[in-house]
């Protein structure tokens, strides 16, 4: 329970983590987040970290103090983003299904739930998974899983990891130290979490619907 506590402590106030952080550590917090988004990213059993919430609070605080330059963490994490897809790749092409017996906290449905969103969408679930929790961790592990080769893999991947990262960094630069933001920065870093979240709940509940419709 405290350290659930904690993690939901670290969600809500990113921006006094994060500049304690800089505080202590100054420019080598680029290799912190370097390896937060890499995890993030490129390792199947960690899909809790704040990917989203981290970018936008890195941005505010590049902004804030100074001390770290929004493009080179556009192209530090940009390099992280796309890295961590291309080993989530390698995992699934590697290892596949196997994983889940390995570890059997990463829940099955999540698995079935990115399957279904890449047979709809197919490639572009690449980009479009970067912009939603939980599907982006999975979405290169399905991908090594199937068919998709890995030349035509890494162009989705390359464009997603650019856009995800350019888009959270530079609207926590340029947003993230407006009065009104700072003041409610918990509530922005929740609202930027239930927007992400909130397309792969209205998937859910709409096959769940139509699941029962047609039973």
């Amino acid at each position: 329970m405290d350290a659930l506590t904690s993690l939901v402590d670290i969600f809500l106030h990113l921006d006094k983590h994060l500049g304690e952080f800089i505080s202590a550590y100054g420019t080598t917090t680029y290799a912190i987040l370097f390896t937060i988004i890499f995890a993030e990213t490129g390792l199947v059993i960690a899909p809790f970290l704040p990917g989203d919430s981290l970018l936008f609070a890195a941005g505010s605080l590049a902004a804030a103090t100074g001390v770290m330059d929004p493009a080179m963490l556009v192209a530090l994490l940009s390099i992280a983003a796309i890295l961590g897809d291309t080993a989530n790749y390698s995992i699934g092409k590697v290892f596949g299904l196997k994983v889940l017996q390995k570890f059997p906290f990463i829940k099955q449905e999540h698995i079935t739930y990115t399957e279904r969103f890449y047979e709809k969408h197919g490639g572009k679930t690449i980009i479009l998974a970067r912009f939603l929790p939980i599907v982006r961790t999975f979405a290169p592990f399905v991908a090594g899983i199937g068919t998709m080769n890995y030349s035509r893999f890494i162009l989705y991947n390359v464009a997603g990891g650019i856009a995800w990262v350019a888009s959270f960094i530079y609207l926590g630069f340029f947003f993230g130290n407006i009065p009104v933001v700072k003041r409610n920065f918990s509530l922005v870093i929740v609202g930027i979490i239930v927007v992400s979240v909130l397309p792969g709940v209205i998937e859910f509940v709409r096959h769940k619907l139509k699941k029962t419709t047609n039973s």
